[in-house]
C-alpha cells in the first residue's frame, strides 16, 4: 500500500494558513497590550496565553461549547446550513488559536525591549502613531518578530488535542500528522507513526535552529521599560486649533506624582532658562508635560499664542502636531536608521530636493560631515549627541526641550557639547529649557534659572542672583553652598551662627524669616590680622585635594576632638595650599560680611 501523504500537506496547509492570522492577530494584541494601562490588564493578558498552558483538550473543549451546534455561533451557522465541526476551517481555528500565545507573547516581548524614549522621539517629530507602528517598532523588532513566526509555525503544525476535539480525523480533510501519528499508534502501524515522528521530530529541529540563529544575532542595547502611564489623550483635529494672545510658553498646570504633586507656573519667551533641581523634583516631568508625552491632571499650556493643553476646554494636542525639539538624556536615536535618516525622520512632510539639502545643512552646523551614512551604533557618545541636537533643530521647532543631555559625556566631550549648545542657542529664535544636575553646565549655558523642589519653584531669576544670593535654605543646598548654621537674631547688624559659635557682622537687610546662614566655601578667606571683622581662629581637621583645589576641613575656636568634628569646608587654589599649609595654628579665617548668604527655610 502507497504511503499517504495527505497528513504533510493538511498538516502545512492548516500551519500556514494558521501562521497568517495569527502574525497580524498577534502583533496588533501585543501593539495594543503595550499601550494599554487601564484595568484587568493581567486578566486579559491571562486570557490572550491560557492556550498556552492549558491542556490541549481542555482546549478543545472550551472551541465545542463556543463553535458547537448548541452554541449561539453554531445556531446562526445552522441557519445557513453550515457547521464549523469536523470540517477543516475547524482544523485551521484549533490551530490559530494554540499558535497565537505564542505569537502574541513573543511580540510583546520584542516590543518591551525597545527603548520607550524611542517612541517618545519619534513623537515630538511629528511622527503618527501608525507611522511610529511601521516606521521605528516593527524595524526595531523584527527578529523579535521572525521568531515569534517560526515558533507560531512550529505549535500549529503539532497541535493535536484541541484539533482532534473540533475536526476530528477524516482522513484527506482533517487527519494532520500529530493526528496519524495518535492513530497508527492505536491501530499498531509502528512503522507509519515512527515515519511521521521523524518528520515532525526533523520540522521542530529546524525550527529550534532557526529561532537559536535569529536569538544569537539580536543585539538589544536596552532593557524593557513599563511604558509612562497617561491619565487620559484626546486628540485635537489640526484643523481645530485653538489660540491666545500671549506668546512664547506659557505654562500652568498641575499633575499627582508619587510621593508630590507637581504644580508649575511660569512664562518664558525667547530665553534659554535653566531648570535645577534634585533628582524627583519634578523637572523633567515639565518638560514631558510641555512636550505632549505626559498630560497633566489640570492646567493650562500655550506656546507662541497656540493653546497646547486646556483641562477646562478639553485640549490637549498630541505631541506629533506640537513643533517641540526634544534632546532625551538617553539621545533615542533610531537604531535602525542611519545619521542622514535619522535627522530627516521629521521631514517627511518636505520634498526629497528640500529634506536632503535640510539634512546636509545640520550636518555642516553640528560638523557631522562624512558620517551621514554610519548607524548609532558606529558613532561615539559626542557624535551621537550631535546627532540628536540636529534631528530636533531639523524641524526647526518652536521650541527646544534639553532633558539632561549631557550627563552620559566625559568632561572633554561635554565641554565641546557645551560650547556648541551656547553657539546654537545663540542663534535661535525661540524658548529653549535645558534640565540639568551640574551647575556648572547650567551656569555655562543658561541666561536665567528656575530651581524646583518637590514640584514647585521655589525660585527663579538670573543665575547671577540665584548663585549668589540664593534666597532659601534649598536652593543654597542645589547650588553647592557647603557651609550651613541655624542662626539667631541679635540686632540688625548682628546674627548669632548657633552652629559655628560665632556672633557675625551683617550689612543687607535681615530677612523676616532668617533661619539659616550659609557661607560658600571657596569665599573663605584666609588672614594674619585676627582683630579683623567677623574673624576668628582655626584649626585643619582633614583635607580633599584634587588636581586644582583643594577642600580644607575647619574646626572654629579651639583644637578639634576629632577627624569628623570640623566646622567650616573652605576651598583653595592648589597653589595657595602650597603657601598656607605649613603656617602655625591657629590660622584666622574671614567670612566677609558682603558674602554671608541669610536664608529662609
Amino acid at each position: 500500500m502507497d504511503f499517504d501523504l495527505s497528513p504533510l500537506f493538511i498538516s502545512f496547509r492548516a500551519a500556514l494558513t494558521a501562521t497568517f492570522f495569527t502574525f497580524f492577530i498577534g502583533i496588533a494584541a501585543a501593539r495594543w497590550m503595550l499601550n494599554y494601562q487601564g484595568r484587568g490588564k493581567g486578566i486579559i493578558d491571562s486570557i490572550f496565553i491560557a492556550p498556552l498552558v492549558l491542556p490541549p483538550t481542555v482546549v478543545g473543549f472550551l472551541l465545542l461549547i463556543l463553535l458547537g451546534r448548541n452554541s449561539p455561533i453554531g445556531q446562526f451557522l445552522d441557519s445557513f446550513n453550515y457547521t464549523i465541526i469536523f470540517t477543516w476551517e475547524a482544523t485551521i481555528i484549533t490551530a490559530t488559536v494554540v499558535a497565537f500565545p505564542l505569537m502574541y507573547r513573543t511580540t510583546l516581548g520584542a516590543f518591551e525591549q525597545i527603548e520607550p524614549n524611542i517612541f517618545l522621539a519619534a513623537r515630538t517629530l511629528g511622527a503618527s502613531e501608525w507611522r511610529i507602528f511601521l516606521e521605528v517598532m516593527l524595524p526595531l523588532s523584527y527578529r523579535g518578530l521572525v521568531a515569534a513566526t517560526i515558533l507560531s509555525f512550529a505549535r500549529a503544525l503539532g497541535e493535536f488535542g484541541a484539533t482532534l476535539m473540533l475536526a476530528g480525523n477524516i482522513p484527506t480533510q482533517t487527519q494532520t500528522m500529530p493526528v496519524a501519528i495518535f492513530f497508527a499508534a492505536e491501530s499498531g502501524d509502528m512503522k507509519t507513526a515512527m515515519i511521521w515522528v521523524l518528520i515532525l521530530m526533523f520540522i521542530s529541529m529546524s525550527v529550534i535552529i532557526l529561532v537559536n540563529f535569529w536569538s544569537e544575532r539580536k543585539k538589544s542595547k536596552w532593557q524593557g521599560k513599563k511604558k509612562a502611564k497617561k491619565k487620559y489623550f484626546q486628540h485635537t483635529n489640526k484643523d481645530n486649533i485653538y489660540f491666545c494672545q500671549q506668546q512664547g510658553l506659557v505654562i500652568d498646570i498641575k499633575k499627582q506624582l508619587q510621593g508630590f504633586a507637581l504644580g508649575i507656573n511660569f512664562k518664558a519667551h525667547e530665553e534659554t532658562l535653566g531648570l535645577l533641581g534634585a533628582s524627583g523634583s519634578g523637572k523633567s516631568m515639565t518638560l514631558r508635560c510641555i512636550a505632549g508625552l505626559d498630560s497633566p491632571d489640570e492646567g493650562f499650556i500655550s506656546l507662541n499664542g497656540q493653546v497646547l493643553f486646556d483641562s477646562q476646554r478639553g485640549i490637549n494636542v498630541p505631541s506629533s502636531q506640537r513643533k517641540v525639539g526634544f534632546v532625551f538624556q538617553n539621545y533615542a536615536l533610531f537604531a535602525h536608521l542611519n545619521v542622514g535618516q535619522n535627522i530627516g525622520f521629521g521631514l517627511q512632510n518636505l520634498a526629497k530636493y528640500e529634506r536632503e539639502e535640510s539634512i546636509k545643512k545640520y550636518l555642516r552646523l553640528m560638523e557631522l560631515e562624512g558620517l551621514e551614512k554610519r548607524y548609532p551604533h558606529q558613532l561615539s557618545g559626542g557624535q551621537q549627541q550631535r546627532v540628536a541636537l540636529a534631528r530636533a533643530l531639523a524641524t526647526e521647532p518652536d521650541i527646544l526641550l534639553f532633558d539632561e543631555p549631557l550627563s552620559a559625556l566625559d568632561t572633554y566631550l561635554r565641554n565641546r557639547i557645551e560650547l556648541l549648545l551656547t553657539q546654537v542657542f545663540s542663534n535661535y529664535n525661540g524658548v529653549t529649557l535645558f534640565v540639568t544636575h551640574k551647575l556648572e553646565e547650567a551656569y555655562r549655558v543658561c541666561g536665567n534659572l528656575l530651581v524646583l523642589d518637590n514640584g514647585k519653584i521655589i525660585e527663579a531669576g538670573s543665575k547671577e542672583n540665584i548663585f549668589e544670593k540664593p534666597r532659601t535654605f534649598t536652593t543654597a543646598k542645589i547650588t553647592e553652598c557647603k557651609n550651613f548654621s541655624s542662626v539667631q537674631v541679635i540686632n540688625s547688624q548682628q546674627v548669632r551662627a548657633l552652629e559655628w559659635g560665632c556672633t557675625l557682622q551683617v550689612i543687607e537687610p535681615i530677612p523676616e524669616k532668617l533661619t539659616y546662614l550659609g557661607f560658600r566655601a571657596h569665599h573663605i578667606r584666609f588672614s594674619d590680622n585676627p582683630n579683623q571683622e567677623n574673624t576668628f581662629p582655626c584649626w585643619l581637621v582633614g583635607v580633599s585635594e584634587t588636581q586644582h583645589r583643594t577642600t580644607l576641613f575647619l574646626k572654629l575656636h579651639h583644637t578639634p576632638n576629632g577627624n569628623k568634628n570640623y566646622d567650616l569646608q573652605a576651598e583653595v587654589y592648589r597653589e595657595r595650599w602650597e603657601e598656607i599649609k605649613h603656617y602655625p595654628f591657629p590660622w584666622y579665617v574671614t567670612l566677609d560680611s558682603l558674602k554671608i548668604i541669610m536664608l529662609e527655610n
